[in-house]
């Protein structure tokens, strides 16, 4: 997401940051061109105007421009003037109240309501240990109360029963009385769309809100809408009390003009962002993390919660155990790659890593891709265990067969043989620094992340002792910093 503008910003603070002085006609210059990348980027004109002249103005001033870094500074204040425009803080659900909580999904047709009422659902409930019961509102789409149905069946969360003919108003007032009966924390309730604004749709809306007394009223928007979008969340928020905003597609979104634009223009916050068809890829809103992606500045805080999240617990225990012994095999191999799966691929994860974003634009113009680990994890699996567990074994002629058996040439066996020789001596090297303390002792606060206390905070209470330990300790990427050397060869697309 953001890829475009993240590009065009980058350019231009790379000129910045490349000089040893600045003066004001340099600011006042990049600020055009930051104008012209907003712009661009679809972000609303208003929004622009004030975000470049507040900007600007602080820039300008004498602290920046006789600092002795006044090329990074002007890059602070973009960062925080970005995060200012994108709400400041993560605006989470508000869920204080008796329960049931009711939650009110509202939005367009099309604009993903019904797919973002089942992935809410289930943050709910597998994060919040929420008690959850979903309600379709929408007797105007055709299946569309069979959908959520079928939703609500792959998440786990419990949909109310259908009856045919009810209209929405009744639907609600059911909803809510079985909730109560079921002892419910939270109940979804996922009103109709239209294919624009109406007022038969805004009266609907308020009919239903004016019998459930929801507690949050949340508006989807799909995010390559772009200004539209956020045309849509003005017409809403003036009929409807709205709460906040819920992004879709913003994996798609390469420009992210509805983002920057939606909370200065409507007030509401964007509470939730959906990345993905996946019923598991939405992700609460960090303005902050968001900021940091745009300017490049990485997403190390994601990056650790994705590893906290997508990491198996005995399997981390079992790969911990063998790294303090400095053993690293085919299978554990395979492990690692099927975990940089489970957390987005290469690619999500060059994107979220402070300082990558150029490395993830030479692996997509060199032809490399996320299928790559899938071209791996088939030539391991086309080894015998035998082998997999001492790859030694592996002479010319069983190359040939697990080249064949996985579809691949035997260069990319020999290529992957290579990587994991490399991976497995420096599990070796850990094993006498010490084991996996060794390794924490190296990234944590008295080792590099006493050197960079920037970067030590943004990782959390653990520093990059503690990225250390998501990434590279148990169960995370070990190895991951050998790969550099040998990436456009292991990682290209045939």
């Amino acid at each position: 997401m953001f890829d475009s503008l993240s590009d065009r910003l980058g350019g231009v603070f790379d000129r910045l940051r490349g000089r040893g002085a600045l003066k004001e006609d340099d600011v006042r210059a990049a600020m055009r061109e930051v104008r012209i990348a907003l712009l661009e980027a679809d972000v609303a004109l208003p929004v622009v105007r004030r975000f470049v002249d507040k900007v600007t103005e602080e820039a300008v001033g004498q602290s920046v421009l006789k600092s002795v870094t006044p090329g990074q500074q002007v890059v602070k204040i973009v960062n925080d003037a970005l995060v200012e425009m994108l709400g400041s803080e993560t605006a989470d659900l508000d869920l204080v109240a008796a329960p049931p909580v009711v939650i009110m999904m509202v939005g367009l047709q099309g604009s993903g309501k019904t797919t973002s009422t089942a992935k809410i659902g289930k943050l709910l409930k597998e994060k919040q240990g929420k008690k959850v019961l979903m309600a379709s509102l929408d007797v105007n789409r055709p299946a569309a109360q069979e959908q959520l149905k079928v939703l609500g069946e792959q998440v786990g969360v419990a949909t109310l029963p259908i009856i045919v003919g009810q209209q929405p108003v009744d639907i609600a007032t059911r909803a809510l009385h079985a909730a109560k009966l079921q002892a419910v924390d939270v109940l979804l309730l996922d009103t109709a769309g239209r294919l624009h604004v109406d007022a038969a749709l805004m009266d609907e809306m308020k009919a239903v809100a004016a019998v459930s007394a929801p507690k949050e009223t949340l508006l989807v928007v799909d995010s390559l809408t772009g200004q539209d979008a956020v045309n849509v969340a003005q017409s809403f928020a003036g009929e409807v009390d709205l709460t906040g905003v819920v992004l879709t597609r913003m994996d798609g979104d390469a420009r992210g003009g509805a983002a920057l634009s939606m909370r200065a223009v409507t007030g509401k916050p964007i509470k939730f962002a959906a990345t993905g068809e996946k019923l598991d890829a939405i992700e609460p809103f960090h303005p902050q993390r968001v900021a940091g992606r745009i300017l490049g500045m990485g997403d190390i805080v994601s990056i650790v919660e994705k590893a906290a999240a997508t990491v198996q617990a005995d399997e981390a225990e079992r790969l911990a155990a063998r790294m303090a012994k400095g053993q690293f095999d085919m299978n554990d191999l395979r492990t690692q790659l099927q975990q940089m799966q489970r957390m987005g691929g290469l690619g999500a994860l060059a994107g979220m890593m402070p300082g990558m974003k150029k490395a993830k634009q030479a692996m997509a113009q060199s032809g490399m891709d996320d299928k790559v680990l899938l071209r791996m994890d088939a030539i391991i699996g086309s080894m015998t265990p035998t082998e997999r567990t001492r790859p030694e074994l592996l002479n010319a002629k069983r190359k040939i067969r697990v080249a064949k058996g996985s579809g691949t040439q035997v260069q990319d066996v020999n290529k992957l043989l290579k990587m994991h020789m490399e991976m497995a001596k420096a599990m070796k090297q850990i094993k006498k620094m010490g084991g996996l303390k060794g390794l924490g002792a190296l990234f944590g606060k008295g080792g590099l992340g006493a050197a960079m206390p920037g970067l030590d905070q943004q990782a959390g209470p653990g520093g990059l002792g503690g990225l250390g330990g998501g990434m590279g300790g148990a169960g995370g990427l070990p190895g991951l910093g050998n790969m550099p050397a040998n990436l456009g060869d292991l990682l290209r697309k045939k």
